[in-house]
């Protein structure tokens, strides 16, 4: 019996569990570490680095080193980084800026090239097995996500104390100041996701080198640079600008979401709430969101066109915001429920749609040039552009305040998130007067 499916599943889940157990709740153990006001950037170096380590790899695998096997590689080195980071932040409560961010660093940057090789390890395996991609893939991808949610559950509830482990979902608990999404044990549960999955992309089929098949091109055209010629087209022009502009959206709420949402546990009033007291878990609504909405994009697409899927996208950047700025753990966890649910919308209906209008209005022969500059522009220079700005505007509202013995991000929330919900105003107004597209439906 054929097991492909099942082991690329297993790869998928890993992929993202391993992502998952840090990316969403960061921010509230940098908040308790005393490096609240840097969180920005934490989650801009994964922007950074995106702009040139996934297409390093890109080639490494391509000429060199078995992609399978680099990507087992990349991993171990991640989580050997991130162990390491753990290692310091046992030894150093209050964090030192310099250092941490440095060894963090290090494990983002060989962790961010691993999910365009985990994609290629698997559409080459499918292939090779005479699977279609385009319906065998994605059940596969969903249970990437599958993994991320179940990793961030897993954090949330899980605390550490006195040799022990246990699950909770109230701080109430005599343990919960253990819990891993407040403290550096989420870091722990990544690096060891990580070296599982570096020793098992060892075991998956082989997937050999093509050896040197760009002998005689430029380092532009290996490197997928030959691209930006897309810039010569007005129409493609307008439509990268704008996909960096709303990528200044994406990493925002990773970052600030959690710990705005924790911030409410020093107001006397949300203390005991279940909203302020599993903010990991709450934000995972936003990822089952995701999941489901990918199923939408087909008949939107069709129905409404890329220019009116990307604008309904735009407006719910505006909702995912605006909701996050006059919601509240309380009598107004509804909205923030709301706020989670349309980031499914948000993000699928920009980044999945966006790639698929850049696979149907490029050139064949930079095909898949022109995905690395959609995610360059979006995950890279607007993602971690975004991420500094952002920074900056929520320190001028917040600081971190001691409450109780526990550090949380406080003051007046609700102004960065109203006013990064106004730029989403502002991008999609001039996105719909600017992009010229008329929709075929029968195209």
């Amino acid at each position: 019996m054929d097991n492909t499916k099942i082991r690329l599943s297993f790869l998928s889940f890993m992929q993202f569990a391993v992502w998952g157990s840090y990316l969403i709740c960061l921010g509230q153990f940098l908040g308790s570490a005393g490096l609240g006001t840097e969180i920005s950037w934490f989650y801009a170096v994964g922007g950074f680095v995106s702009i040139f380590m996934p297409a390093i790899m890109g080639v490494v695998a391509d000429r060199w080193i078995h992609a399978q096997r680099l990507l087992g590689t990349c991993h171990i080195i991640a989580a050997s980084f991130m162990l390491l980071a753990w290692f310091y932040a046992q030894s150093h409560p209050t964090l030192e800026f310099g250092p941490f961010f440095t060894i963090f660093t290090c494990s983002v940057a060989f962790y961010m090239p691993t999910i365009a090789l985990s994609n290629s390890v698997s559409f080459s395996i499918l292939k090779k097995k005479n699977y279609d991609t385009v319906k065998a893939f994605p059940p596969i991808r969903v249970l990437g996500t599958v993994g991320f949610i179940i990793a961030m559950w897993f954090v949330n509830c899980c605390y550490y104390n006195d040799g022990a482990f246990g699950f909770t979902i109230s701080d109430t608990n005599p343990n919960a100041g253990f819990r891993f999404q407040y403290t550096d044990m989420q870091l722990l549960v990544s690096s060891i996701l990580g070296f599982i999955l570096g020793v098992y992309s060892f075991m998956l089929p082989d997937i050999p080198t093509a050896g040197k098949k760009d002998e005689g091109k430029g380092i532009a055209a290996i490197l997928g640079l030959d691209a930006f010629k897309l810039f010569k087209d007005r129409r493609m022009l307008i439509f990268f600008v704008f996909s960096m502009l709303l990528g200044v959206a994406l990493q925002i709420t990773n970052g600030y979401a959690t710990p705005f949402i924790s911030s409410f546990k020093a107001n006397p009033e949300f203390t005991d709430t279940f909203g302020a007291n599993n903010a990991t878990l709450l934000t995972s609504i936003s990822q089952i969101s995701e999941a489901l909405c990918i199923l939408l994009i087909p008949f939107f697409l069709k129905r409404f066109g890329i220019k009116r899927v990307i604008t309904i996208a735009m407006i719910a950047w505006v909702l995912r915001f605006g909701f996050f700025g006059i919601g509240n753990p309380g009598s107004g966890l509804w909205l923030l429920i709301l706020s989670m649910i349309v980031y499914g919308v948000a993000f699928d209906f920009f980044n999945v749609s966006g790639a698929l209008f850049v696979e149907q209005e490029t050139d064949n022969n930079i095909k898949a040039s022109a995905q690395g500059l959609f995610m360059l522009m979006t995950n890279g220079l607007g993602a971690s552009f975004g991420m500094i700005v952002a920074g900056a505007v929520v320190n001028h509202f917040v600081t971190p305040t001691e409450v109780n013995g526990n550090v949380y991000m406080t003051g007046n929330w609700s102004a960065p998130w109203l006013i990064f919900s106004a730029y989403a105003v502002v991008v999609v107004v001039l996105f719909n007067i600017l992009f010229k597209y008329k929709h075929n439906p029968e195209k």
